[in-house]
């Protein structure tokens, strides 16, 4: 089969790193599934994967016995083949792939992913795709969206009428957050680095937003915050880390919560803890979702009350280009990937509202 491919020896750039090969086609142990990819989707985690960075995938998961990374987080398709112990999927199912398998982020942690004709799946990471998606649509939302559920819906009990701070409310992982948000009726700033990402954090649902590039003092940034929902946070949503979080824990309203799942800026957080324990605040970790986490949310793309938010997608000779525009932030929402469809659009078999398209980038 063909795959998008990075070794050991060429790790660096995204556009450099990732190389479409031939590679022999995985074959499904017990309870596992080959799915022919329809479309993929692309996220950050592969931009680590190319660049090895902050550190090289190749020490840990299946890749030592591989020797190779077939990246791809995300994807849609159709059942090729099942293995041994198999009986709720079957050859012609149409599923989404998500990402979760027994603790590792498939297609990061693991190889076999989705830049791939067919990827090797456990059962338990397969969902039923969403009729009314077409295919690189069902491909775009699962490891961002399902991680923003994590965060917010199980891991800081987002309620009604709380007050939410997003980082990166443009991209992938932002627009999914201000969605959640509208649709639990809390209020939602975002901060973004453009008018066109700051257009797509409302047309998601966020309440206002703020343009990162204007820079301003902590307290002027807080005060903002504050006049734009009608006070602090309760909650801000997190995955920048280094560049942002001291600022996190001075916004929080006393008693609220600041829940992270990564740290796209730096790890090494230096943050004034003052602001932590006299204010009674809370730091929460977050990882991806759980395997019942994920269906329960993808009820919500079913049902139409959470959408996939698309920029571009791209052909299969595409990957490289596509990871390098993420890695230079020139994205906004996410990037699908066609494999196995022919053009775009393919897939739909029901009504439905389909993706929220971002505009400009």
């Amino acid at each position: 089969m063909k795959a998008w491919v990075v070794r050991p020896e060429r790790e660096g750039e995204p556009i450099d790193a990732l190389k479409l090969e031939e590679v022999e086609a995985p074959e499904p142990g017990p309870l596992e599934v080959i799915v022919k990819v329809m479309a993929a989707g692309v996220n950050y985690d592969n931009v680590w994967a190319a660049l090895g960075e902050p550190v090289s995938v190749f020490g840990f998961g299946d890749h030592p016995q591989y020797g190779h990374h077939i990246g791809g987080s995300d994807g849609a398709g159709i059942v090729e083949q099942v293995g041994v112990g198999v009986s709720e999927w079957a050859p012609g199912d149409e599923v989404v792939i998500q990402p979760n398998q027994d603790g590792l982020i498939w297609g990061y942690e693991t190889t076999w992913g989705s830049f791939a004709q067919y990827a090797k799946v456990r059962t338990d990471q397969l969902l039923r795709k969403p009729a009314a998606l077409t295919w690189e649509e069902a491909a775009s939302y699962a490891l961002t969206y399902f991680t923003a559920y994590r965060m917010l819906v199980t891991r800081a009990g987002l309620k009604a009428g709380d007050r939410v701070l997003i980082w990166g409310a443009g991209g992938g992982l932002g627009v999914f957050a201000c969605q959640l948000c509208a649709l639990a009726g809390a209020q939602s700033v975002g901060v973004v680095s453009s008018a066109e990402k700051g257009a797509l954090a409302v047309k998601c649902g966020a309440t206002a937003y703020i343009d990162r590039t204007k820079k301003e003092d902590m307290k002027s940034f807080a005060r903002r915050v504050r006049e734009l929902i009608g006070g602090a946070p309760d909650v801000v949503f997190e995955h920048v880390g280094q560049a942002t979080f001291p600022t996190s824990v001075y916004v929080a309203a006393p008693g609220g919560k600041i829940v992270i799942c990564g740290a796209s800026s730096g790890f090494q957080l230096d943050f004034d803890v003052r602001h932590l324990w006299m204010r009674q605040k809370e730091i929460i970790g977050s990882h991806m979702a759980s395997v019942e986490e994920c269906a329960r949310a993808n009820e919500l793309v079913e049902q139409g009350l959470i959408r996939p938010v698309l920029w571009r997608t791209f052909g299969f000779d595409g990957v490289g280009e596509a990871h390098q525009l993420m890695r230079d932030n020139r994205h906004l929402g996410k990037i699908a990937i066609l494999v196995g469809a022919g053009r775009e659009g393919e897939g739909k078999t029901a009504d439905g509202p389909g993706a929220i398209r971002a505009e400009g980038g």
